[in-house]
């Protein structure tokens, strides 16, 4: 699938190196709104003057071929050609701003910035502040970190879910926290229900006025304090996903996973690193605004708003590893765990620059304590 994105994305190439030198060259001259629609100005004239880049319907067809994508009627698909247009010009123009990472066609070329934002992210947040349900973490010791660390190879990361055309990212986070705890207090790995959450969580923040609402959106921390108050979460077998809110169905008598409480992790990324190594994987909200385009690599954006958190998803790992080709040097990268299933990113996953504080993915860090029903197997890593 990659080589197809990479092939399709060629014909871009003359476009982002231009854009980059234009970028770069105007920043000084131009207001952030004049330089945006220079930019788009210039791509528009590239395309016309460009004969692989007439050939936008052939890789609007090759796209709905490779993603099974289809269309009621000639209205539609005109409709979404023009969105698949308009989306490989972003992605010519995230490849200016982020030239570490790879941007293309991805699943949602056919989807406006609304409808991707609606109907594939939903998280519902802001900072974390001192007064935050859940408290603050105290700081730990960072000294002796490994360089490299991944739950994955661990065995506490479940496989790539998908969330579907429903804004719940929020509640596969959740989960995703908790079966990492769960993990390290039984030394099992249970795939937990997302669906539950979605049908029977309405707990609300009084701090940020953010409840949570099935496929509207919700908050990881949120999520705990319901799943606290209704003794637990039942496996996913018994509580499958549908991708859609319906009626509340669940039994007490099928709680898998107990969670006792939960804490905000400090925005220090240090902080992050060593509670991710000590206590399991992190429930993290981000801006996901360059996700729509993106398509493998370590995505360090020049500039990406740390304060217009959307999505939800899950800090499983990092590495000091990602080559930057922009900054001639090796360049460590959060490992993040996504759902929108495995055709997307690397194979489901998401490589994003550590150190910066990239996309706001450090202001809204938590970690959910589950009870230790059994003595761990794993004791190389301390449980709360």
């Amino acid at each position: 699938m990659v080589a197809k994105q990479n092939t399709a994305l060629t014909c871009y190439a003359r476009v982002a190196i231009f854009l980059c030198a234009l970028t770069l060259s105007t920043s000084l001259h131009r207001t952030s709104s004049n330089h945006e629609t220079l930019i788009q100005d210039v791509a528009r004239k590239l395309e016309l003057k460009d004969n692989d880049l007439l050939s936008t319907e052939k890789k609007f067809k090759l796209f709905m071929k490779d993603y099974s994508k289809k269309y009621s009627t000639r209205q539609e698909y005109l409709l979404r050609l023009g969105i698949f247009a308009k989306n490989m010009v972003k992605a010519a123009e995230h490849q200016a701003l982020d030239p570490t990472a790879i941007h293309g066609v991805t699943q949602f070329s056919d989807l406006s910035e609304q409808e991707f934002e609606s109907f594939y992210t939903g998280f519902k947040g802001g900072f974390t502040s001192s007064n935050a349900a859940g408290g603050i973490a105290p700081p730990l010791d960072v000294e002796g970190l490994p360089e490299n660390f991944d739950w994955r190879d661990k065995g506490a990361v479940t496989g790539i879910k998908t969330q579907g055309k429903c804004g719940s990212c929020w509640a596969f986070s959740t989960t995703g926290s908790i079966e990492g705890a769960n993990y390290l207090a039984t030394g099992k790995l249970v795939s937990l229900s997302e669906q539950q959450l979605v049908d029977c969580d309405n707990k609300c923040d009084i701090t940020t006025e953010s409840c949570d609402n099935g496929c509207n959106g919700g908050l990881m921390t949120n999520a705990y304090d319901y799943l606290i108050e209704a003794g637990g979460l039942e496996e996913e077998t018994a509580y499958p996903y549908i991708g859609d809110r319906g009626e509340c169905k669940f039994d007490p008598n099928k709680i898998a996973v107990r969670v006792t409480n939960f804490t905000n992790i400090p925005v220090d990324e240090n902080q992050i690193a060593a509670y991710l190594v000590n206590h399991g994987p992190l429930a993290i909200g981000l801006n996901a605004v360059f996700m729509q385009t993106y398509v493998g690599g370590v995505s360090c954006p020049l500039i990406c708003s740390k304060r217009r958190l959307n999505h939800g998803v899950l800090l499983v790992g990092y590495n000091a590893q990602g080559f930057s080709i922009l900054r001639l040097r090796k360049k460590p990268y959060w490992i993040i765990k996504n759902s929108w299933g495995e055709q997307w990113g690397e194979k489901g996953y998401y490589k994003l620059c550590r150190g910066h504080g990239m996309c706001g993915m450090n202001t809204m860090v938590s970690s959910a304590m589950v009870a230790q029903i059994q003595p761990a197997e794993n004791k190389s890593y301390a449980s709360y």
